[in-house]
């Protein structure tokens, strides 16, 4: 039998004031893990950090900048000092950004013309790289960062997180679906890279959940579906957005030594079937 004891192992989670990522330090911490949550958003962290504590689980919530290298090191000192070394690093942190994306999914005749949308043609070059740089950036950082407390130590892993936009990109959101392909391949090459160390580096593809991020694309003001939503559900054969909790077993199957030992430089998708649906 597969038992996940996570006890007195401490797990950096970067991102983790969202939807997901709290869900996976509250998990984490209830297999007896030492969780520190880092988000640039100190209050969302903070509030996750609180509940935790207040059931008796270790965690700590810092204020951290995944872009700034500086802040990594610092939060590490931090860390260190509070929890003990880094054992797991969960890269969450990540995100779209209107900038970057495209307000018509295909083009028409005469968009490279217009102004009043955001077409191919005009799309923002600052937005495109604030979402390259806060997805592969934002992990590839905290992992240099926190990797070095692994090397010599057992039992060690990093668990990105892709998207399924890796796999199969998403109209509008070309940075987006970029930077997450980004992402899967950087996750097979740490993978080798670290292998003859010992620490596993895998990443978990979510399909579609609801996050703060995502709400609005999904519904409108008043709740209802918007149509990209339909488009979603229609090319998902389960029929149904995921829930957070659904991401679990993926999670602590990954980072168990004992179910998962042998296993580094996967993406594993957690999609409710989207990416083996063909559409016919």
């Amino acid at each position: 039998m597969i038992a996940f004891d996570l006890k007195d192992k401490v797990i950096v989670i970067t991102g983790a004031g969202g939807v997901l990522c709290s869900e996976f330090a509250r998990v984490l911490a209830e297999c007896g893990a030492k969780v520190a949550l880092l988000d640039r958003n100190y209050e969302a962290a903070s509030q996750c950090t609180e509940a935790l504590v207040a059931k008796g689980y270790t965690a700590k919530a810092y204020g951290c900048d995944v872009l700034d290298k500086e802040s990594l090191l610092k939060v590490r000192e931090e860390v260190r000092r509070d929890l003990g070394t880094c054992d797991i690093l969960i890269n969450g942190a990540g995100g779209n950004n209107p900038r970057a994306t495209t307000t018509k999914e295909y083009y028409e005749p005469g968009d490279e013309e217009r102004e009043d949308i955001t077409t191919f043609f005009n799309l923002d070059k600052s937005g495109v790289e604030f979402v390259f740089d806060i997805n592969f950036m934002g992990t590839l950082l905290p992992s240099q960062v926190f990797a070095a407390d692994m090397l010599g130590k057992d039992d060690t892993s990093i668990l990105n997180i892709s998207s399924m936009n890796a796999f199969t990109p998403l109209t509008k959101i070309p940075a987006y679906s970029g930077a997450k392909a980004a992402i899967s391949n950087f996750t097979q090459w740490l993978a080798v890279h670290f292998a003859k160390e010992g620490i596993r580096v895998n990443a978990i593809a979510p399909g579609f959940f609801v996050t703060n991020q995502n709400r609005s694309l999904l519904f409108d003001a008043d709740g209802n579906p918007t149509a990209r939503t339909e488009k979603i559900l229609n090319s998902t054969p389960m029929g149904r957005f995921g829930e957070s909790n659904e991401l679990i077993g993926a999670l602590l199957f990954l980072l168990s030594k004992q179910a998962a030992g042998f296993i580094t430089g996967v993406v594993l998708p957690v999609d409710g079937g989207f990416s083996a649906y063909s559409g016919v």
